[in-house]
């Protein structure tokens, strides 16, 4: 019989369909291929195609804009927020608007254009973690922005537009609704409990076992117990920490290491699939709690959102979240690394 489940963190319900799950193989997708034809800004040599860089490393005091990097940074040539002006809040009866002012960036995870993030090595991977705590702690210092989301949308399923690897920032003037559900559950369950919600459910899911995929000295890779998606699976930090851009070194290669192995263990069992990932971390001034436990979210793009969810605020995944994680742990059995 179907289930329903609820989410911990916002209370979210969703649907598991646990009599007629989905294996890996029973998904009709396209694999992402990267065909590397025609031009492409993001390559070595056209870097005056692009927005003048925000960020680089690896040019070793070489002139800006140039080869040489590994990883780069620039704004986005079509960005959904402009960078200047002022908020300019204003209600309209009881409408509220203001001006669409905010950050949005482009890193260009590597040069090599047929790499993807979990073909680059442990140490590139790492790079571009440093490089999204690099933009947002300069981010932080505008007074205007009050959240920034990191986010990556890998094939043209998942919304990216080119495929030379990539991942985006966008800094808002506002707290998204999503985040503010997950840090105001989390404070209410804190000042119930006394104890953070994701350290909790830490602590659970290693004792069951049964959802998780894998950990590694710091992090641990869970299928969450309410998922939206069919094999969604979370990044948690096992300390707790409330800040994405308070890590410090070695917690980013530990990251780097646990995210690349998932990246090759979604790719193994589910033939290279179109994804989206982001980091849902505190807002800007609510860096230092005990609340809220930043993570990594993936989703794998293997099903579509239509009128139930769009009507209800539900999601039916057709692939219960142990299963996810069984076969997502059955993949080291097979996975090359290349």
């Amino acid at each position: 019989m179907p289930e329903l489940r609820k989410d911990p963190i916002i209370g979210r319900w969703v649907i598991i369909s646990t009599d007629r799950a989905k294996r890996p193989t029973d998904f009709l997708r396209e694999s992402v291929e990267i065909k590397g034809k025609g031009f492409c800004p993001f390559c070595y040599g056209n870097e005056e195609k692009t927005p003048p860089e925000i960020l680089a490393y690896g040019r070793n005091g070489g002139p800006p804009n140039t080869p040489g990097w590994h990883v780069r940074v620039v704004p986005n040539k079509f960005p959904a927020l402009g960078i200047e002006g002022e908020l300019d809040r204003q209600g309209e009866g009881l409408f509220d608007r203001m001006n669409g002012v905010g950050a949005h960036e482009v890193i260009v995870e590597t040069p090599e254009h047929k790499c993807t993030l979990a073909t680059l090595p442990e140490k590139g991977i790492e790079d571009v973690l440093w490089a999204y705590r690099d933009r947002m702690l300069d981010l932080k210092n505008d007074k205007r922005f009050r959240y920034i989301l990191i986010f990556k949308n890998h094939g043209e399923a998942a919304g990216a537009s080119l495929e030379h690897t990539h991942s985006q920032l966008i800094a808002l003037p506002i707290v998204p609704k999503r985040v503010r559900e997950e840090v105001d559950s989390s404070k209410r369950y804190y000042q119930e409990k006394e104890r953070c919600i994701f350290c909790d459910m830490i602590r659970q899911e290693v004792e069951s076992e049964v959802r998780v995929v894998n950990e590694n000295d710091h992090f641990i890779a869970l299928a969450p117990y309410a998922p939206r998606f069919p094999f969604e699976m979370w990044l948690l930090p096992k300390q707790h920490g409330s800040a994405f851009e308070n890590t410090q070194s070695p917690i980013y290669a530990s990251l780097a290491r646990i995210l690349k192995d998932n990246l090759l263990r979604l790719d193994a069992v589910l033939d290279r699939p179109a994804y989206n990932f982001m980091i849902h971390t505190s807002p800007i001034g609510e860096e230092s709690n005990e609340h809220y436990h930043w993570h990594l979210e993936i989703m794998p793009k293997l099903t579509k959102v239509a009128g139930f969810e769009w009507g209800t605020g539900f999601y039916i995944c057709p692939t219960p979240p142990e299963e996810s994680a069984r076969f997502l742990r059955e993949a080291k059995l097979t996975l090359t690394k290349p």
